[in-house]
């Protein structure tokens, strides 16, 4: 047998305790609104007349109505409704108002001569009933329920019980809103998070949470879930390197809530690669509890600090070579001077003069030597066989590069 729409509900405290609980479990157990809203629409039929049934949302910058949630015998899809607080009507006077209102058809004849309420008579309710959304004193919007047969459908008591139910679906409604605005900033700043080029990861008592794409590729593994769960011991060198990192991270979030530190790391393939990591710590009291960690990929930048220290340190040789030949040079000078003076007076002994000549000889040698040191200020590295590098001294010019 069909259901009367007339048909009045009748009152149980127990059902509208049971509604109140199957809204608010719905606010964990719906994905979205959307689903929140049906499941509240659904809920309401036990202790109302819901076959005219709408969620009307304020906004007050726009001073505008939507309406989300819409159920209708005659109006299918209403079109957002503009400057609300000007334009009499049945739902802008409960938001306005902030308390519940009845209106029968009369009261709607009136607000239709100069509003924004339906002026054509079969699409006119005999009743109308709304309570308004409230949170924390400011309104959100209104639940509106009626009917357009018969204007016993509801009593007084009606509205008492409407006003009181609302209040709990305003909170349900702005608990919901709270969770998408969140899950939707958390897609932003993941988004955010994958953009940047440093490894990044949620670490929870030393066990990784989550981590970005540039993490995985960083350390060479294949996805996220390589990580998902797993102890930071996983990218360590060693038992000692981990417990060492452990204090050293403990004691500085506990100061100072933020660690930063270098240390050569280990990808999947177990080459090691340094790394500079940089943990920040929201947890005063557990600052190991929840940690963010960046790993940024060092190896370029301690490659060009050995070359320019190896330079450095070849350069300080060159630099002392010069200095000793400078010494050796003066005592040289010394002995080819008196090789002279013998030379000049030996003439008549032949063997005398040829070792003498030979110390000039080798002296003469040595001092070539020490001037091509001493003026040797740069260098240059060259091809050798065996794929290695060679410094050149002997070969530099006066246009060398380095």
């Amino acid at each position: 047998m069909k259901q009367d729409k007339n048909l009045k509900k009748k009152r149980d405290p127990g059902k509208t305790i049971e509604v109140l609980f199957k809204i608010s479990e719905a606010v964990g157990s719906t994905h979205n609104l959307d689903e929140l809203y049906k499941v509240i629409h659904k809920s309401l039929d036990a202790i109302f007349n819901v076959d005219n049934f709408y969620i009307a949302l304020y906004d007050e910058e726009k001073d505008s109505i939507t309406f989300p949630y819409h159920v209708d015998e005659k109006i299918r899809n209403p079109e957002e409704i503009l400057g609300v607080s000007k334009i009499p009507s049945s739902i802008g006077k409960v938001i306005q108002k902030k308390k519940p209102m009845i209106f029968y058809k009369g009261d709607i004849l009136k607000l239709s001569s100069h509003g924004l309420e339906q002026k054509n008579d079969g699409m006119m309710s005999k009743i109308w009933l709304g309570a308004p959304l409230i949170i924390n004193y400011r309104v959100k919007g209104a639940i509106v329920i009626q009917n357009y047969t018969s204007a016993s459908a509801y009593e007084k008591e009606d509205l008492d019980l409407l006003n009181s139910v609302s209040r709990h679906i305003g909170l349900a409604i702005e608990r919901k809103e709270s969770e998408e605005k969140l899950a939707e900033h958390r897609q932003v700043l993941e988004k955010i998070l994958e953009s940047l080029p440093v490894g990044i990861a949620l670490v929870q008592n030393r066990f990784f949470k989550w981590v970005n794409n540039e993490m995985v590729r960083l350390f060479g593994y294949e996805s996220k879930k390589d990580f998902e769960n797993q102890g930071t011991r996983m990218i360590y060198a060693n038992d000692n390197d981990f417990e060492l990192s452990g204090k050293k991270i403990y004691q500085g979030l506990s100061m100072g809530g933020t660690v930063d530190y270098e240390i050569n790391l280990v990808k999947k393939d177990k080459t090691l690669f340094p790394v500079h990591i940089r943990l920040n710590s929201g947890d005063d009291n557990n600052p190991m509890n929840w940690t963010i960690a960046t790993f940024t990929d060092i190896s370029q930048r301690k490659a060009i600090e050995k070359e320019k220290f190896e330079k450095e340190r070849l350069q300080g040789v060159l630099e002392m070579a010069g200095a000793v030949c400078h010494e050796i040079n003066q005592p040289l000078q010394a002995i080819l001077g008196y090789s002279e003076l013998l030379l000049m007076g030996s003439e008549s002994r032949y063997i005398e003069q040829r070792n003498i000549q030979s110390i000039k000889s080798q002296a003469a040698r040595i001092g070539k030597i020490t001037k091509k040191l001493s003026g040797i200020t740069h260098y240059r590295t060259v091809d050798y066989p065996g794929k290695s590098k060679i410094i050149d001294i002997w070969g530099m010019g006066n246009d060398t590069e380095y």
